[in-house]
C-alpha cells in the first residue's frame, strides 16, 4: 500500500474527501432550515381566493428565542404573519399570482397596504439608542441636537405636494440621535393635525424668486390630511414608521388617477 493508504482500497485522501461531502450537505441543509425562519411557508394563490402554503422539501425549523436589549424576546419562526389581513385587492385574473386591483382606498388601506404602499407589521415599541433613550425624537426632546447653521431650516416653510399646492407648514425637525441624521419634518397641515413627513420624500429648496420651500412628489397638497397619526408627540414606534413610510410609497403610484397608466 501507498503512502496515506487506509487499506488497499480506502486512502486518507479519499476519506477526507468523503468528510468534506457529509459537512457540506449539512451545511447546505443547517442554512436551508435558518433561512426559512422569515417568510415560510410559502403561499400560493389559488383561484378560489384560497391560500396554500408549503414549507418545501425540508420542514420548517424549531422555534429559536432571540432575547433583545429593550424589547424582550422574539421568536421564529413565528405565527404573527398568519394574522395580518390580507391585501385589499382583488386579483385581475384568474391564475396564480396575477396583480392585485385595489378595491378599497389605496392611500390608506388600514390593516395593511398594497403595492408600493406595503407595510411589514413591526413591534409597536420605539427604537432605542445603544443607552435605551428613544432614537427618533423631535429636536425639542432632543438636548444637544441643533441645525447646522450652513443649513437652510426647514421650520416655519410652506410644504407643497406634487399638484403645486399648499399642504401645510413645517412645525419641527426630527433627528435621530444615534446616525444625527435628520429623520422626518413635522407639518402642520392646513385642517390643523401634526403628521410626519420622512425627510426621503421630501426636498428642502432654496429659490430666491418664489421664497424657500419644502416641495414633495409622492402626494397631493390636500392627501397630507390623509397622513397616518402617532401615538405621541414626542416619539414614533417602529410600526408607525411603516405605516407612515407607506403612506407616501403609495402616494407615488395612487396619489394621482394618472399615476397608474402606462407611459406611452
Amino acid at each position: 500500500m501507498g503512502t496515506g493508504a487506509i487499506t488497499g482500497y480506502v486512502d486518507v485522501a479519499q476519506l477526507v474527501l468523503y468528510l468534506f461531502w457529509i459537512f457540506f450537505a449539512g451545511l447546505v441543509i443547517y442554512l436551508t432550515l435558518e433561512s426559512k425562519r422569515e417568510g415560510f411557508p410559502i403561499e400560493h394563490d389559488r383561484p378560489d381566493g384560497s391560500v396554500r402554503r408549503e414549507t418545501g422539501f425540508l420542514p420548517m425549523p424549531a422555534v429559536k428565542v432571540y432575547k433583545t436589549k429593550f424589547h424582550g424576546d422574539f421568536p421564529a419562526p413565528h405565527e404573527r404573519d398568519f394574522e395580518d389581513p390580507m391585501p385589499p385587492g382583488k386579483a385581475i385574473g384568474p391564475f396564480p399570482g396575477m396583480p392585485l386591483e385595489p378595491t378599497g382606498d389605496p392611500m390608506n388601506a388600514g390593516g395593511i397596504g398594497i403595492g408600493p404602499g406595503a407595510y411589514t407589521r413591526r413591534a409597536n415599541v420605539t427604537d432605542k439608542t445603544w443607552e435605551g433613550e428613544d432614537k427618533i425624537v423631535p429636536l425639542r426632546v432632543a438636548h444637544g441636537f441643533e441645525m447646522a447653521k450652513q443649513d437652510l431650516d426647514p421650520r416655519g416653510l410652506t410644504v407643497f405636494g406634487a399638484d403645486k399646492q399648499a399642504g401645510g407648514t413645517v412645525a419641527e425637525v426630527w433627528v435621530d440621535r444615534s446616525e444625527h441624521l435628520i429623520r422626518y419634518l413635522e407639518i402642520k397641515t392646513n385642517g390643523g393635525r401634526q403628521v410626519l413627513l420622512p425627510m426621503n420624500f421630501c426636498r428642502v429648496r432654496r429659490d430666491r424668486i418664489r421664497g424657500n420651500r419644502v416641495t414633495v412628489e409622492s402626494i397631493l397638497g390636500g392627501q397630507f390630511e390623509g397622513v397616518p397619526a402617532i401615538s405621541s408627540s414626542e416619539k414614533i414606534t417602529l410600526l408607525e414608521e411603516e405605516k407612515v413610510m407607506a403612506y407616501y410609497g403609495a402616494g407615488t403610484l395612487f396619489a394621482d388617477a394618472q399615476r397608474r397608466e402606462p407611459l406611452f
